[in-house]
């Protein structure tokens, strides 16, 4: 039987019954998992990206069961209010992102056991992308998947980029794995960027209601990740780019002005992906879902298409 865990509803905006509970993944980390019940069309596993937590989406969720589907979504290791591998909450860490499949699987275990409605579809944005593609390539039983500004490969500044693989390189054998990564702070962007040039999204209510989060619940906040998640991470966009993309219907929307994750391995993967559709929306940045509302309207509309094309065919 499932544990309660706390669940803020007035912050998340999310449909009514919105909840949320503890989960053990295999290696014993409690995560929180949050469910959003009531479409009957089936049910979005929503991945956050790093950084997010299940409230941030209430609004993404509400857009979803507008449209017949059922959401569930997560706390990743590290982030919101699951367990935390350091003893600071606001520095991001994994040493392996294989740890986040356990995380998945997880919630996987959880949407059966609540008997949630299939067909299974995902949502990922940024690191959740990433991840996301890691699992249909595990052949989960997920029948389409939407991505936002998925995290196949990281922006960096031309400059930086040697740096980043030396740091990345030494930091296991000297012990460095778990110091923040150059450059990066401890806390949380949306609490020290001004909305004025900001590289989230362009919309002043979703930029607002992102920071009153982290106020709101400092344990949400987070700040930058340690060099132990750059490895990590840079060697799991490197091997799933070297992959031919997955057989599962996809669509993939990214930003004009995205300056948070790389374009190039988005556009090359997708250019492989055979049925798969690439959408750049003109003057968006990098949070798609936490964009103005023809934005999100627009993207919904696109994903619940792809997801409701799926409803009748055969399973993967």
């Amino acid at each position: 039987m499932t544990e309660a865990a706390p669940f803020f509803a007035d912050l998340a905006e999310g449909p009514e019954g919105g909840r949320a509970v503890w989960l053990r993944t295999a290696d014993g980390v409690r995560i929180r998992a949050g469910i959003w019940a009531g479409g009957h069309r089936g049910t979005v596993v929503l991945l956050p990206g790093r950084t997010e937590y299940i409230e941030k989406y209430g609004q993404a969720a509400a857009d979803l069961q507008r449209r017949g589907w059922s959401t569930v979504s997560i706390d990743w290791r590290g982030q919101g209010l699951a367990d935390h591998a350091l003893p600071d909450r606001r520095y991001g860490h994994v040493e392996d992102f294989d740890e986040y499949q356990r995380d998945l699987d997880a919630v996987l275990a959880l949407v059966a056991a609540e008997g949630l409605p299939q067909p299974l579809v995902m949502l990922g944005h940024s690191m959740g992308g990433c991840i996301g593609l890691r699992a249909l390539h595990r052949g989960l039983g997920i029948r389409a998947a939407a991505f936002s500004a998925p995290m196949w490969g990281i922006a960096l500044p031309v400059w930086e980029r040697p740096v980043a693989r030396l740091l990345t390189a030494v930091a296991g054998p000297l012990h460095l794995t778990r110091k923040l990564a150059p450059d990066r702070g401890p806390e949380t962007y949306v609490t020290t960027a001004r909305f004025e040039g900001n590289l989230l999204t362009g919309d002043r209510a979703m930029w607002n209601y992102m920071r009153h989060h982290v106020e709101a619940q400092p344990d949400f906040a987070l700040g930058g990740p340690t060099l132990g998640w750059a490895r990590a991470a840079l060697a799991e966009c490197g091997a799933l780019m070297r992959l031919p993309p997955p057989d599962v219907p996809a669509l993939t929307v990214v930003g004009s002005k995205e300056r948070i994750v790389t374009v190039g391995p988005i556009r090359r993967h997708m250019a492989q992906w055979p049925g798969a559709t690439l959408d750049v929306y003109a003057g968006v940045r990098h949070e798609v879902l936490m964009e103005g509302p023809a934005v999100r309207q627009r993207f919904f509309d696109s994903a619940c298409a792809l997801f409701d094309a799926q409803r009748s065919a055969a399973p993967v």
